[in-house]
């Protein structure tokens, strides 16, 4: 019958095992060539002990790796074969004089000749801040031999020395990747005040505009209220004029809002563009009034919906609104396979874009056409969408004039 503790035994060892697994993966030394100064103390270990062989062996839950060696080459075995996995749990060191006569290691293929042929051996547990038993110091000879108590203490004090190399190079990697976060940070900050300093100046023109349009009207009730009477077609007119000054400052504000929302964490799914571009149509209904609007078929991408939307939404909308006056606008989307995924194309035959305007048009509140009222967003919006979905974005000239804007998009995997 199996003892009730049994499951709850092996359950232990497992946890065990596994602490030890983590705490080895953070030290990462098991991939790399081995490190001069763990070599170099490795090498005052045998000197310590005057044997002819030491190693630094780390044990996780199926191998023993020895990181750094002395008088042979390092080496990976299973972990049943190592000596030191026998006596890993022992909570002090282990000194054997002939390891061929003692019964934990007699069958041992280290002793046996299978591998090695150790008599004498020494192993002192390597244990980590954490209390975690990670591996071990070993020094060994074939020969059977003693050590005196002075070398026994001086083994302690290099097994802990071990430990606190392996610590120091943790803390070396970890202050240089915060240094390089603090880094990247410093210069996000950067980009973001030069940015932020841009933002300031061009929402201030933005708003002044329609800003001054409804405080002269709110004036104009104010004196025809003082005056007397105010007449009620003047007053419609007035009231007009600051709701739609209003209108317009609340937009370029939404459109603020979703510039800054957009670069975040994206959702991930199949997007079906064909059935994206046929809600925008829906959605552009009164832009697109008098327009002709030509959709080809369209592919299934990896992405997030609602920002895919907000990409074609804005570029069929472009297209739609700058057109020469007195003329109906003709867009056409398009796509085709690319090396990079898939190229959808939104085709105009517009006001176009100057050459020396086409990367200039991505910042944020930049506007080509002054005639033409909008925030100047938009494009901006776009670029950052397509830069989160990992894409691409440009622009080129329609043959026979107009705006031809491209993106690229990540093909849906197979």
């Amino acid at each position: 019958m199996l003892s009730p503790l049994g499951p709850l035994v092996d359950q232990a060892t497992v946890e065990v095992d596994r602490r030890r697994v983590v705490e080895i993966d953070r030290y990462q030394v098991l991939l790399d060539p081995p490190r001069s100064d763990l070599v170099a103390l490795v090498d005052i270990a045998a000197q310590v002990a005057d044997v002819p062989l030491a190693t630094i062996n780390l044990i996780t839950d199926v191998s023993q790796h020895q990181i750094a060696t002395k008088g042979f080459d390092a080496s990976v075995c299973s972990r049943e074969d190592s000596m030191c996995n026998v006596v890993l749990h022992e909570g002090a060191p282990v000194v054997v004089a002939d390891a061929s006569k003692d019964p934990r290691f007699a069958d041992n293929p280290f002793v046996t000749g299978e591998i090695g042929e150790v008599r004498f051996y020494a192993t002192h547990q390597l244990v980590s801040p954490q209390g975690v038993v990670i591996g071990t110091l070993c020094v060994f000879d074939t020969v059977a031999r003693e050590i005196t108590d002075d070398q026994e203490r001086a083994l302690v004090e290099l097994a802990e020395r071990v430990v606190d190399l392996l610590e120091l190079e943790l803390r070396t990697r970890e202050l240089a990747a915060s240094v390089a976060e603090l880094e990247r940070a410093r210069d996000e900050l950067q980009r973001s005040n030069s940015q932020l300093t841009a933002f300031a100046g061009q929402v201030s023109h933005d708003l002044r505009n329609p800003l001054t349009t409804v405080r002269m009207s709110l004036s104009m009730l104010a004196e025809e209220s003082e005056e007397g009477a105010p007449d009620p077609a003047t007053s419609t007119y007035l009231l007009s004029r600051a709701e739609r000054g209003t209108e317009r400052m609340q937009a370029l504000i939404d459109d603020l809002l979703a510039y800054a929302r957009i670069g975040g964490r994206i959702a991930s799914k199949p997007v079906d563009l064909g059935l994206v571009a046929a809600a925008v149509r829906d959605d552009l209904a009164e832009a697109l009034s008098g327009a002709t609007l030509e959709v080809g078929e369209l592919p299934v991408v990896t992405g997030d919906p609602v920002q895919l939307r907000a990409v074609l939404q804005n570029l069929v909308a472009n297209a739609a609104k700058f057109v020469p006056a007195g003329e109906t606008a003709r867009i056409r989307v398009a796509s085709r396979r690319v090396d990079a995924g898939w190229r959808i194309e939104v085709v105009d035959h517009g006001l176009g874009i100057a050459p020396e305007d086409r990367e200039r048009v991505f910042e944020p509140l930049t506007r080509t056409h002054e005639q033409v009222p909008g925030s100047g967003i938009g494009l901006a919006t776009v670029r950052r969408v397509v830069d989160a979905h990992a894409g691409s974005i440009g622009i080129e000239e329609t043959p026979g004039g107009g705006t031809t804007v491209w993106v690229e998009l990540p093909a849906l995997p197979e």
